[in-house]
This record gives C-alpha cells, structure tokens and sequence, in this order.
C-alpha cells in the first residue's frame, strides 16, 4: 500500500503539537524572569546610589581633615601640638605633604611622614618621591582648583590613597599651594565588604579600582576601564547609568548599575545573574522537564515513522554522492522499495543516472580532443562557429631529426616513441594552465590564454618550456638506458593578438586559435634550429615577464610571413628572489644548421 509522505508528516505534526503544551510552560517562565530581572536593575542602582553617598561622605571627612592637617602644617612649630593631635593620631594618615606652585615649578614647601607605618615595609620617607612618579599625580589640575584621588598602592608598600586639593590662594583669588595627603586604603574600603550576593567597587576617574570587595584588586590597582560596561559607564555624561553584560572574564551574565560620586568617583554595583535568577531558572528546569518528557514521547514516535522516510532517502543521498564522483552504474530502485514520492524520486534518479552517464562519456571523449578547458568552455555556452580576439602566447615544438628517424623504425616504434614523448610535454603543458591546440606530425601547438586569460599567461609559458626542457633530459636517460636514440627538439613562443574559437561549418567545426601571431610562432620554433637551441622566444614575451627570467639574445632572422626581422632570446633560466636558477641540458644547445622559411640577420 503506498502512503504518501504529506500523511506522515501530518501524524506526525499531531504528535509535536501535543508536546508544544510544555511551551506554555516556557512563556510563563520567561515571564517570571523578565520581572525578577527588572527588580535586579531597581535593586542594583539603589544600593549603588547609597554607596556613592557613603563614599561623598567619607572623601568631604578626609578631605576636610587634609585641608585642615595641611594649614597647621603650614604654620610649622606654632602649630606641633595641633598638628600631633589632627595628624600623628589619626590612624589612616600615613604622609602629607604642601607643594608650592610657582608658573611651571613645583616645590615641596612642608612634609609630615609617619616613620612607624613605613618600617614594617622596610621604607623610608624617600618612598613617596618615587611614588609621585609612579602615580603621575595630577598637580597641575589642582592649581586650576579641582580635587584629585588617585590610588598609591604598590608591592611591598601600605595599601594607601592620595587626595590632593588647593590649599592657599593669593590676593588675585590663583592657587599657589595644595596638599597631598596619603591615606591608609581602609575608610574607602570598609563601604564595599558588606556581604551580600553583589559585587561592589569604586573606581577613579581613569577606571582605577579605588576599593572593591576583592580587597586585592584594589590593592593591585586593578585598571578596569577596558571591560565594556565600565567603559560604556564612564561614557555616558548622566550620573547613572545600569545595563545587563557579560564579564569578559567568566563570560558569566551580570546585571550592573553604576552611579558617579560628587568628586568624580564611580561606584558600581553588579549582581550575577545566576544567583538573583536561581528561583527563575528552577521553574525554568522544571518548565524543561514537562516539556522534555512530552517531547521525549513525541521523537519516540516521529521516529517510528521516519524511519520509513528517511531510511530510502538516506540510500538516494548515498547514491548522489556515488554518482557526484563518477559512478553513473547505480540502480535506485533496487535499493529503494517504499511506494511513495520516494520511491517515484528513486525512478526519476535512475533516469537522471543514465542521461548523466551518456553526458559524461561525451565529455570525457571532447577532452582527450580538445583538453579540458575548452571543454568547459564549449559546453558553457552555445555551440556556433565564430570567435573573438585574445591575448594570447603561443607555443610550437617540433622533434629535430625525426623524418630520418621514421624512415629507420617501423610504424609501431615510431608511435611508441612519440606517445611517451606527447604524454610527457602534454602532461606539463596542462599542468601551467596552457591548452595543447593540436598535433602536427611530431609537433604540437599550444596555446596560453585561450579560451580563458590570465594575468600570468606568458609567465606560465615559459617555466613550462623550461620544464619541457628538464622532462626531455629525464626522458632521454631512460631511452639511452633503453639502447634508444636521444631526442632533441625545438620550441618557439611567441605573444600577441590571435582570433580564438570555433571555426569550419555546421557540419564540421573544429576549436582552435588562427591569426598572425601563430603564424609567428611557428616560425620562431622552425629558428631554433638555425641557431642552435632548443628554446626561442620573441620580444614581445619578454615584454610580458620582464626579469623574471634569465635570458641572452640569440640575434634577429627574417621569417616568412614578416617584412621586418624579429629578434629572438634564448631563455637559460628562471628568476628565484634575488638570483637566478639555471636550467640548462645538454640538449639545450646543438650545432646550428640551415632552416626553411629562415634566414639570420647579420648583426
């Protein structure tokens, strides 16, 4: 009985629209989440909102007690007894120091430094010269009357801040001292230990860490302006600012709220959502759990009834990949019993196979004539006689000597000889993008650019006639191995203009390259023998490759077919980096003897 597809797909439609029960589930879980996150953000910028005024109150103490510590300490001995109570006995000051501003100089004018906080470091008060270099503490923005903070921790030393602001104006209302207090990190710190499931730091206007419940990462001096939520927090001209991100670090999501302090400090505040979210994520597993068990019993069923689709259509995808490489004798239907659409798609196929077949066959038959890139071209577009001008280099060999040599040998010997030559010089011709256009006897035509051009058309032509030359020294060691004459063979190369297509009549077309510049080039290889190499090739080549070989002039000769002589090069190598590789045999060269249609122009 044959059932159609559409019926299976239906049953089983009913079976997954049962299991879509559990999506309600789903909805209603999101739902939940979305609300807990939208009390997350509310939670989030309100506890940062309170730090960042705990934080206001506790810079406008220090910075009260600074300008304070800072005037008595102006004042010198008048003002010890005052100074002792204000400074020495306050635990977090650790140094404190009045620079006098005078146009660009800056000067110390007065310094205060608790000895006893730096010995169990082995320091001295030296250290806070090195520390303002390290800080770069911006003084100058103090002269123009604003208030700096900036972290002073660093290894083997107090964890320490440094607030500095003006402390003395002149008559004309301009700054001339200001203070630098160096501060125990702990007042800062203490807001941001509180334990709760959110992560809370203060950072400077740079994106230094100030305090953070890490107490180390404060320490460290930990930069975090390069996380993309802080820097899009430091960004942003309003005061808040609260979004949901993801830590580069854990790749963990997070909720954060940011609030930015009176003197320029940012306090942030940011909650994983893993931990708000647990009680959102267990409705969301159970959620999971229904709609998995539903689902679970919907793909038992689909299953039972895919395997009667997909089983056959897995077979038809073996076929096709079979077939995608060569093999065209499959049978579809042996393997594909069922009586649906997918058994009409195995008939079909073997329909397909064999016009594939027969395709294949005419295809692989036009190559061996015309190689494989007219092939393409030809079957790429309409089949009709005409053509059109190329660029192209065109290339002639011929074997020297060879009339005399099939008069010697037997038919047999003869086609022997030049099938293990042509599969040699054909197989390096294809192998440098060039098209063998035809066989001439014991010649052959080929062509580079034609029917498709490239950039490197001459550079190609000519490392093929060099490997030519290197292939007929290996061809002739195992022939002389073989008792067997040497070859020696001529080649000409030759660049320009030529008509390139289909030429003859409806009847009988044949795909081929004419023109002057064919005309040319096997004059230039009928040279060779005239002077004496294996390998000539005209200006116009060398043009086209410029120094990218190594090449002598041979002299000019008057060719058939020209009015003026042409100037031929005999090429001994190839340009590799800065030097050139030699790719010379001794077949390269041979005793120059007369040649028809030539004649060598006295130099």
């Amino acid at each position: 009985m044959r059932i159609p597809i559409s019926t299976k797909l239906i049953t089983v439609t009913i079976l997954i629209l049962v299991a879509s029960t559990g999506a309600i589930t789903l909805i209603s879980s999101n739902y939940f989440e979305k609300k807990s996150s939208e009390q997350v953000d509310i939670a989030n910028l309100e506890s940062a909102s309170a730090k960042a005024k705990e934080v206001d109150n506790i810079i406008a103490s220090l910075i009260d007690k600074t300008r304070t510590n800072g005037s008595l300490l102006m004042k010198g001995e008048a003002a010890s007894a005052d100074l002792d109570f204000n400074f020495v006995k306050d635990k977090n000051f650790v140094a404190l120091e009045v620079l006098k501003i005078n146009g660009s100089s800056v000067e110390t004018v007065a310094k205060k430094v608790k000895e006893d906080v730096l010995k169990p470091f082995l320091l001295t008060e030296a250290y806070f010269v090195n520390l303002r270099a390290w800080q770069q503490f911006p003084v100058r923005n103090l002269a123009e009357g604003g208030i700096e903070i900036k972290n002073a921790s660093y290894p083997k030393a107090p964890a320490m801040i440094t607030i500095g602001i003006p402390l003395i104006k002149d008559d004309q209302g301009k700054i001339t001292h200001v203070v630098l207090a160096d501060i125990m990190m702990a007042p800062l710190q203490k807001p941001f230990t509180d334990l709760s499931e959110r992560t809370q730091y203060l950072l400077d206007a740079q994106g230094e860490v100030l305090a953070h419940k890490d107490e180390e990462k404060a320490i460290g001096r930990l930069n975090m302006k390069q996380y993309p939520f802080v820097a899009k927090a430091m960004g942003t001209k309003t005061p808040q600012y609260q979004t949901k991100f993801v830590d580069p670090q854990t790749r963990s999501n997070f909720f954060g709220a940011s609030v930015k302090t009176s003197y320029g400090q940012m306090v942030i505040s940011q909650t994983s959502e893993a931990a708000i979210l647990e009680v959102s994520n267990e409705v969301k597993r159970r959620s999971i759990f229904v709609a998995g068990s539903a689902i679970s019993l919907a793909i038992f069923f689909i299953f039972l009834f895919s395997m009667t689709l997909t089983s056959p259509i897995e077979k038809l995808a073996g076929l096709i990949n079979l077939v995608s490489k060569g093999n065209f004798d499959v049978k579809a239907r042996d393997q594909v019993k069922s009586h649906d659409e997918v058994g009409d798609l195995a008939v079909a196929f073997d329909h397909m196979t064999e016009g594939l077949k027969e395709r294949d066959k005419v295809k692989s038959l036009f190559s061996k004539f015309h190689g494989s890139a007219v092939t393409e071209d030809l079957i790429g577009k309409d089949i009709g006689v005409g053509g059109q001008s190329k660029d192209v280099v065109v290339f002639f060999s011929d074997i020297r000597g060879f009339t005399a040599f099939s008069e010697k040998r037997s038919p047999e010997e003869v086609v022997e000889m030049l099938n293990e030559y042509f599969g040699v010089m054909v197989g390096i011709i294809n192998a440098h993008g060039g098209v063998v256009d035809k066989f001439i006897g014991d010649a052959i035509m080929a062509v580079w650019g034609a029917p498709k051009t490239g950039p490197r058309d001459a550079h190609n032509a000519v490392r093929a006639c060099l490997e030519m030359r290197r292939a007929l020294d290996k061809l002739n060691e195992a022939r002389i191995a073989r008792q067997q004459p040497a070859i020696n063979i001529g080649m000409g190369l030759h660049a320009g203009k030529a008509i390139s297509g289909t030429i003859g009549s409806d009847e009988r077309m044949e795909y081929t390259v004419i023109g002057n510049t064919v005309n040319t080039a096997s004059r230039i290889e009928a040279s060779t023998k005239a002077f004496g190499a294996d390998l000539l090739v005209t200006d116009t080549v060398i043009e086209k490759v410029g120094d990218a070989f190594k090449i002598e002039l041979a002299g000019a000769a008057e060719v058939k077919g020209r009015s003026e002589a042409i100037k031929m090069y005999k090429v001994r190598g190839y340009k590799a980096g800065d030097k050139y590789v030699d790719v010379t045999t001794p077949y390269s060269d041979y005793e120059a003897e007369a040649a028809d249609k030539v004649k060598i122009k006295a130099s």
